[in-house]
């Protein structure tokens, strides 16, 4: 009796310092004393779902897990099996979500308001620039839509204190202030993992009761120790970590800097390794912190590096008191709202939170719901991120939102383009909120490349009452045209001074408008311009005495003003699948600088996308565009050709024609489009557009006939980093010829 009281007492250290002969946990059965399993997670990223193949084996084997230790994907996934997932949830949850547009923060169109979708759809950088000082930010992603997916899916968890979740839980994370290992055991549980796997510099840090937390692994990647402090007799780790490469796997300074930056923690695993009873190390030497995409396989090597261990499993098992068995949790589609409570805004009052957030309290709402609503907090770019919690209130849930206001003011922005009218450009941008208002934005574009342009505005947001807004434009080009142009919109004048028709371009908009959104994707403005244009051409004259470097093809200072009207529910403005497009305008122009008669110009587009099969879209569309009056201004005529350029005025996209082959003062236009997206955000498009271009085209009933003209294309597109790419090629059957256009980057 005395012999086997002090093998009890010897045993923790025993298994402290070495792995234990497992053959030896008969004896200990036979002492009655009931065994207490730990299991130590740790991080690695992507590779971290190798655990959920472990836990698999785990449960097969009918193990009895007592406290569960992780750090970073470890904690993720140790948390929600902790909270009470199966395994097969776990893995479900895992290979049915993507990640990788969780992680870009990649918010849905549909959140965003017409501005920031100019904004998201426009620049590629986006820098602090606050106090004229560049800075960068403090993660690639604000790790908003992670948080989203972690609060859903752990709402049914009401408890605090995470010793008191189905299996005893904690979680590893590191101060950033202060450098210290930071063990979080309570609090919110969503929270809890976000900060936990908040990698540095791809998340931005999580603040915890006044701490600014980073991912655990930056101090602590293994918390074996940690796990056996809890009272755990055995400890199951499981290792994700990369091991040292050889050098022919080190062919870069980045996977160099890697691998000097891994010495500690992989120094670390191999001492905590020998401090575990059941080592598991799946192969993830293939994978990258990032290799979501690979999920099913990760978790398959997961489950064959855990059924190697097979055996030892299951006499743990054998000398446990009890078994372990679980039911599946109900993942939650709805929620009870009941009272919102909103802190930490300071700049932005309730109504202006509860108008985005968009939930009534007292009602049923589903997650989805919920999540838009929090989309489209987070797409004002006005807070760095929203954290909420549920709390009990009766048959509902108390909403809290805690919101971190964005202290950034002043951001540079970048982006790069190339298309064959405008050719390379580069753009940069400086934007300021809150310049005279809390609620304002100015904003100012420099293109440089090969022609030099502007962008200005000025925004006053009022939200659902008329906001107020301002801008100035400064755009020119440079094209060949052929003498068939210059004759159709100028006449034979001058036309002998002419050997070269290269075409330039030049306008300088200013327009003052107030608009009004009926929803997020229903705006109606009205609003005066002043535009001012000027069409020239090269010219040679071979008179000597006479010394003109260009014919002036035309010149004009106009004002008019204007209404429109836009609806926009597209779920992608280059590649849509789904959504629908309404935008119409009316210019009424007068006589205030030039001397001209009255005359307007109204301009329409309406189109719809729509799935058709899977990875196959299709999409339908229309453009009418007229003038009225009897002015003969070419400048202001429809201009359709070319592809992948902003458009400005009238110049419009047409596949089969060079830029500024048809024109006159009406057209209709007809486009249908099928995408196929064969990978990922890659896309292969097949395009037919038809159009009848001529003046006075309403007035003769042409716009009904059969097209005059046609084109069709078959093209590449890719959404990459720097916007969409697209290479097309296009076929006329009316001029028999063939175009390539070549397009990179946002339009701008």
């Amino acid at each position: 009796m005395k012999l086997n009281f002090l093998f009890l007492l010897l045993f923790p250290v025993l298994v402290w310092s070495q792995n234990l002969d497992l053959n030896q946990l008969d004896s200990l059965q036979k002492s009655g004393k009931d065994i207490k399993v730990g299991l130590a997670l740790s991080g690695g990223g992507a590779k971290g779902l190798a655990h959920v193949g472990v836990l698999k084996i785990i449960e097969e084997a009918g193990v009895r897990i007592d406290y569960i230790g992780g750090t970073s994907m470890g904690a993720i996934v140790g948390g929600l099996y902790a909270s009470g997932y199966t395994t097969h949830q776990l893995d479900s949850i895992f290979k049915t979500t993507d990640f990788g547009i969780l992680i870009q923060d990649d918010l849905p169109r549909s959140s965003k308001s017409f501005n920031i979708r100019k904004d998201s759809e426009r620049y590629v950088l986006k820098l602090p620039f606050d106090n004229f000082q560049i800075k960068f930010p403090s993660g690639v992603s604000k790790g908003q839509n992670i948080y989203n997916l972690y609060a859903q899916l752990l709402s049914h968890v009401k408890v605090k204190d995470f010793s008191q979740l189905s299996i005893p839980f904690f979680c590893v994370a590191t101060n950033v202030e202060t450098g210290e290992e930071v063990i979080i055991e309570q609090g919110n549980l969503a929270t809890a993992l976000s900060a936990s796997g908040a990698i540095p510099t791809l998340f931005s840090p999580v603040y915890i009761d006044g701490m600014m937390l980073t991912d655990g692994g930056v101090l602590n990647n293994f918390p074996v120790d940690e796990v056996r402090a809890k009272g755990m007799d055995i400890i199951i780790a499981v290792n994700v970590q990369d091991d040292l490469r050889d050098r022919k796997d080190l062919g870069s300074g980045l996977e160099i800097l890697s691998q000097v930056n891994n010495f500690r923690t992989i120094k670390s695993a191999k001492e905590k390794s020998l401090k575990t009873d059941v080592y598991i190390k799946p192969d993830i030497k293939d994978f990258s912190v990032l290799s979501f995409d690979q999920g099913a396989q990760i978790i398959e090597n997961g489950e064959i590096a855990a059924r190697a261990k097979i055996e030892s499993l299951k006499k743990i098992t054998e000398v446990q008191k009890g078994t372990f068995t679980r039911q599946a949790i109900s993942v939650p589609e709805y929620v009870n709202i009941g009272n919102i409570n909103i802190i930490g805004n300071e700049n932005f009052p309730r109504n202006y939170i509860t108008g985005k957030l968009k939930v009534e309290s007292f009602e049923k709402t589903s997650f989805n719901q919920l999540n838009a609503g929090l989309n489209n907090l987070s797409a004002t770019g006005s807070f760095e991120k929203i954290n909420y919690t549920l709390s009990e209130n009766g048959s509902y849930q108390d909403l809290t939102l805690r919101m971190f206001e964005s202290e950034q003011n002043t951001q540079l922005k970048f982006g790069v383009h190339y298309d064959q009218l405008y050719k390379t450009s580069f753009l940069a941008n400086l934007t300021q909120k809150s310049l005279f208002f809390v609620n304002d934005v100015a904003s100012l574009d420099l293109i440089i490349g090969d022609n030099l342009r502007y962008n200005l505005s000025y925004y006053i947001d009022k939200g659902r009452y008329w906001s107020i807004g301002f801008t100035s434009r400064f755009n020119q080009f440079e094209e060949d045209v052929n003498f068939e142009f210059i004759q159709q919109n100028v006449g034979s004048q001058n036309m002998l001074n002419l050997n070269q028709v290269r075409l330039e371009n030049n306008d300088f908009t200013n327009q003052i408008y107030a608009e009004t959104f009926l929803t997020k994707d229903f705006k109606f403005g009205l609003g005066a311009e002043y535009k001012f244009l000027e069409a020239t051409t090269e010219t040679f004259i071979e008179d000597p005495e006479v010394n003109e470097a260009e014919t002036i093809i035309e010149k004009d200072n106009l004002f008019s003003t204007f209404g429109y009207l836009r609806i926009d529910t597209l779920d992608d403005k280059f590649y849509p699948s789904s959504g629908f497009l309404f935008s119409g305008q009316l210019n009424i122009y007068f006589p205030l600088f030039d001397d001209y008669s009255e005359f307007a110009i109204a301009k329409g587009e309406i189109g719809y996308a729509q799935p058709l099969f899977k990875n196959v879209s299709g999409y339908i569309g229309s453009e009418l565009g007229f003038r009225t009056g009897n002015e003969n201004l070419a400048a202001l005529n429809f201009f359709l050709g070319g592809f992948g350029n902003q458009t400005i005025n009238n110049f419009r996209h047409f596949l089969g024609y060079d830029f500024f082959t048809l024109s006159a003062d009406s057209y209709i236009k007809g486009i249908v489009q099928i995408d196929y997206n064969f990978y990922k955000r890659n896309h292969l498009l097949f395009t037919a557009n038809y159009a009848n271009v001529e003046d006075d085209l309403l007035s003769t009933g042409n716009w009904l006939t059969t097209p005059s003209f046609s084109g069709y294309s078959i093209g590449l597109g890719s959404q990459t980093i720097i916007g969409p790419i697209d290479l097309k090629y296009s076929y006329s059957p009316e001029t028999k010829e063939n175009t390539w256009f070549v397009s990179l980057g946002f339009w701008f």
